[in-house]
């Protein structure tokens, strides 16, 4: 079991910046791929962003590449999403979730951490 929890979350005029947080723990992440994930009201679930944790290869949703940075801390056992530029449609509950290899599905989650942009 992989058990994930966020911080971070936020009110945030349009233009500016917050740093997303997701502390991991319960195994070693090394074969795992960490995801951040977004749900507007009335919209579905969408996958903003991903890293795997060994090699640090990441993907970027087209709505948010340039704007917002995902990393890891391998000390930390931490995962962080910085969204930069941020925008009103950048609005949703944020999810930290992970997936063993790179080719499962996502079946950790967290609980979500509201982000709210003001225009």
């Amino acid at each position: 079991q992989v058990q994930l929890v966020e911080s971070g979350g936020g009110l945030v005029q349009a233009g500016g910046a917050l740093r997303l947080s997701c502390a991991a723990s319960g195994r070693t992440l090394s074969m795992y791929d960490m995801g951040w994930f977004r749900q507007a009201p009335g919209k579905e679930r969408e996958l903003v962003a991903s890293i795997n944790w060994r090699y640090a290869g990441t993907y970027y949703a087209d709505s948010v590449r340039g704007r917002f940075t995902i990393s890891r801390d391998t000390a930390r056992n931490t995962v962080y999403l910085q969204m930069n530029s941020l925008k009103p449609e950048d609005t949703a509950v944020y999810y930290c979730a992970a997936r063993y290899g790179s080719r499962s599905e996502y079946n950790y989650w967290g609980q979500g951490t509201q982000v709210t942009v003001s225009s």
